[in-house]
């Protein structure tokens, strides 16, 4: 019932930029806050940000503050990261979910598939 469809990964060099998309249905998409996680090869589920249902409230790792902004079009179901200033340690499959809170990657009812990020010279 709930899909979650990322799009716009792909090859950057880096301090390149990348914006992320995430096509949301099957639920009421403006009573849920959503967010970004992501996953290095090899390495731990790590939080990237969150963003509550009407957009007014963003929340960003220590990492990707100021170098990342995340947004939602509730016309469209729509959420999205915007990467500047990429970094090769970025690299990573970046998915979009749905619920979240408490800045951890564990907090989300449903996740998609997934779109690869990968930065490199």
């Amino acid at each position: 019932e709930v899909q979650l469809v990322e799009s716009g990964g792909g090859l950057v060099q880096p301090g390149g930029s990348l914006r992320l998309s995430c096509a949301a249905s099957g639920f009421t998409f403006d009573d849920y806050g959503m967010g970004w996680v992501r996953q290095a090869p090899g390495k731990w589920l790590e939080w990237v940000s969150d963003i509550s249902w009407n957009g007014d409230s963003t929340y960003y790792a220590e990492q990707m503050k100021g170098r990342f902004t995340i947004s939602r079009d509730n016309a469209k179901n729509t959420v999205y990261l915007q990467m500047n200033s990429l970094k090769p340690e970025d690299t990573a499959v970046y998915y979009c979910a749905k619920g979240g809170g408490g800045r951890t990657p564990y907090n989300y009812d449903y996740w998609g598939q997934g779109t690869q990020v990968t930065v490199s010279s």
